[in-house]
């Protein structure tokens, strides 16, 4: 009998290789997955109605343009009348024929007096200092809006480039909620809320309206010239902000529940599309400036630099500009330098480091434009333009900074800052030793100065 004959035995099967732990999924994650899409449209639709996003951004904007009007005017008031007035190069029949054909805004083809002139030109000057601090903003604004518009559309040909994004911003401010902070307009509010929780009964406020109804005069006399200047849809404009804020001003005197709301929201909504239009504004301006360079020869070996520092109206200090020029290494890296910001800036928005550092290399580019180049509108315009994707926490760090500034200034204590109570030696030990390392907890969430620094689409 034969032996049997063994079964080989199969090799032994590997083990698979073991499975990564997928990357954790916090919760709140796993629920925006979850929600259905009605309830993340609703979501988005309360976020630009139910507040206005930038308060401090859109504050530094108003500032920044209001300023940078007002020193131009002030600047040029011993020339304004061969600017803007009949003593230009640009005659009153050159403009007339000129606004004929554009159909452009200008209260100053109503009339050609002197008297009118000086009383359009200081109603400019009036309106950015009164927007610059932020009094009555709604009103101002849009006096500010006329102003701009009448003196550049009078004569096209005065500007260095910053008119035009002035020109725009002027309309853009008569959308947004301005005055939010820094602002009289702020401080009276809050003044009105304190007296509100202390059971004080509001005050009357007649200046609000009264500006309104002088205001009414003005748009009366713009409807009545719309067939000397202006398309047909500058009066309407006109009048729809006028009564906009009439049914306002109606509906928090006498209906303070949902009408109230409902004009709040859409405010808000108005705030954050011109908002978001200005922040669009921006990037199309670096966007086409730094693609139109790239084009360029003089861009391209790293030269443009150097011609216009040996122009004589671009030279107001022929010593400084003659040393960078004298560097054929700085030309070309200023060149460079400047093209690869602007051509990057805009993809840069969604990396908040990244877009940070390119910010301050643009501003830091306008303001050697505008001691280089003798350019200072067209820088101060481009800052205040930038300023919109300034950080919330830097604004607010800034103008905690500017408020101990000033205060030292004006000698005055902070509210917060109260004569400590007289104790004994030992009271003072114990109680010291009672409070050591004890931290209120509300100051974890409070930024620097003391605000609460909202969130924003910009921040």
């Amino acid at each position: 009998m034969s032996a049997p004959v063994p079964t080989p035995t199969p090799p032994p099967v590997p083990a698979p290789p073991p499975v990564p732990n997928p990357a954790p999924v916090s919760a709140s994650t796993r629920a925006r997955a979850r929600e259905p899409f009605d309830r993340r449209l609703a979501r988005a639709v309360q976020t630009v109605t139910g507040r206005s996003l930038g308060p401090y951004q859109s504050a530094i904007v108003r500032i920044g343009f209001s300023l940078t009007w007002l020193l131009f005017l002030l600047r040029e008031l011993p020339h304004r009348h061969r600017l803007y007035g009949s003593e230009s190069p640009w005659s009153w029949g050159m403009a007339e024929r000129l606004i004929a054909d554009n159909r452009a805004f200008t209260a100053l083809l109503w009339s050609d007096g002197r008297i009118w002139f000086e009383v359009v030109y200081g109603l400019a000057v009036l309106s950015a200092a009164l927007l610059l601090v932020g009094w009555r903003t709604r009103a101002v604004s849009v006096v500010f809006m006329a102003g701009v518009l009448s003196l550049q559309n009078r004569a096209v040909f005065v500007g260095d480039g910053g008119d035009n994004v002035l020109h725009l911003a002027a309309i853009y401010l008569v959308l947004v909620r301005c005055s939010q902070v820094w602002s009289l307009d702020a401080r009276r509010a809050a003044r009105e809320d304190r007296a509100a929780r202390a059971g004080e009964p509001p005050r009357r406020d007649l200046t609000g309206p009264l500006l309104w109804v002088v205001l009414g005069g003005f748009l009366v006399a713009a409807t009545w010239f719309s067939d000397v200047t202006g398309e047909w849809w500058i009066p309407v404009l006109l009048w729809v902000l006028w009564l906009g804020n009439a049914l306002w001003w109606l509906v928090c005197r006498y209906a303070p529940g949902e009408p109230r709301t409902l004009l709040d929201a859409l405010a808000n909504l108005a705030h954050n599309g011109a908002l978001l239009v200005l922040m669009a504004e921006v990037c199309l301006i670096y966007a086409t400036a730094g693609w139109y360079k790239v084009q360029g020869s003089r861009w391209q070996d790293g030269t443009a630099l150097f011609y216009p520092l040996h122009l004589d109206y671009f030279t107001p200090w022929p010593a400084l500009s003659e040393l960078l020029a004298s560097s054929g290494i700085m030309v070309m890296v200023v060149t460079y330098g400047t093209v690869i910001v602007q051509v990057a800036f805009p993809f840069t928005l969604f990396n908040r480091k990244v877009k940070n550092v390119l910010l301050v290399a643009m501003m830091l580019e306008h303001a050697g434009i505008a001691v280089l180049l003798g350019l200072p509108v067209f820088s101060l315009a481009m800052i205040s333009a930038d300023a919109v994707f300034l950080p919330t926490v830097f604004l607010v760090a800034l103008g905690a900074r500017a408020t101990r500034v000033r205060d030292r200034l004006l000698r005055r204590v902070p509210e917060k800052a109260l004569p400590e109570q007289r104790r004994t030696d030992g009271e003072s030990r114990a109680d010291g030793e009672s409070r050591a390392g004890e931290q209120d907890p509300a100051d974890e969430q409070r930024p620097a100065g003391g605000e609460q620094a909202p969130r924003t689409l910009v921040g």
